[in-house]
C-alpha cells in the first residue's frame, strides 16, 4: 500500500485533482446507476396496474396509485389522467411536457461523468508537460550526463498520464453506459404514455363524407 501511495506522490501536485476527479466520477456514475434503475423508474407490476385501473375507469385509485409509487412513471401517467376526458393531441402535448422534464431528470448528473472523461485525460496530459519542463531544466542545468536526475521528470510525466488515461477511459465508458440506460428508460416511459393516452383521451369524433 505504500509503495502505491508513493507511487501515486511521484506523479506531482496534478495527480490532487486527477484523483479528486476519479472520485467525482466514481460518486456520480454510482449515483446515476443507482437512480436509473428500473424500479425506480417504473416498479415492477406498475405499469400492468395501472393500465388495468383505467381500463376500468378507476381514475382516482390510478392517480393514487401513481402517487404511491413516486417514479418518473407515475408522474407522467397522473398527468395524463388529469387531463382525462380532453382531446388526444392536448393530453399528448401535456405529457410530452412532462415527459421531457422527466427526461431530463434522469439524465441530470451524466455531464458530470462525461466532464471527469474529458478533463482527467487533460490533467494527464498537463502533468505530462510539468514533468518534461522539469526534464528540461535538469538537462539545462546538469546537462545529459546526470540520468538519475532526469529520471524523476520523466517518470512524473508517465505517471500523470496514465493515471489521467485510468481515470478517462472508464469514465467515458461509464457516460455511454448512463446515456444508454436513459435512452432505455425514456422509451419505456413513451410506450407506457401511449397506452395510457389511448385510455383516457376523448373518442376522436367520426367524419362522415357529406353527400
Amino acid at each position: 500500500m505504500q509503495n502505491l501511495v508513493d507511487f501515486l506522490r511521484s506523479g506531482g501536485p496534478v495527480m490532487v485533482p486527477i484523483g479528486l476527479s476519479a472520485l467525482v466520477g466514481l460518486a456520480w456514475a454510482l449515483q446515476r446507476g443507482f437512480a436509473l434503475r428500473r424500479g425506480n423508474v417504473s416498479p415492477k407490476g406498475f405499469a400492468v396496474e395501472v393500465l388495468e385501473l383505467l381500463k376500468q375507469d378507476r381514475f382516482a385509485d390510478a392517480v393514487t396509485l401513481c402517487k404511491k409509487a413516486d417514479c418518473a412513471a407515475g408522474v407522467v401517467v397522473e398527468a395524463a389522467v388529469a387531463h382525462r376526458g380532453r382531446s388526444r393531441a392536448l393530453i399528448k402535448e401535456r405529457v410530452e411536457e412532462i415527459g421531457r422534464q422527466q427526461a431530463a431528470s434522469l439524465e441530470g448528473g451524466a455531464d458530470v461523468v462525461g466532464t471527469v472523461a474529458t478533463v482527467a485525460p487533460l490533467l494527464g496530459l498537463l502533468g505530462t508537460v510539468w514533468g518534461m519542463i522539469l526534464t528540461f531544466e535538469v538537462i539545462q542545468e546538469q546537462g545529459m550526463g546526470v540520468m538519475g536526475s532526469l529520471a524523476g521528470g520523466i517518470s512524473q510525466a508517465l505517471i500523470t498520464t496514465m493515471a489521467g488515461l485510468t481515470v478517462g477511459i472508464p469514465a467515458v465508458i461509464a457516460h455511454r453506459a448512463i446515456l444508454a440506460a436513459v435512452d432505455r428508460r425514456v422509451l419505456e416511459l413513451e410506450d407506457l404514455a401511449l397506452q395510457v393516452l389511448d385510455l383516457v383521451a376523448a373518442p376522436e369524433a367520426a367524419h362522415e363524407p357529406q353527400a
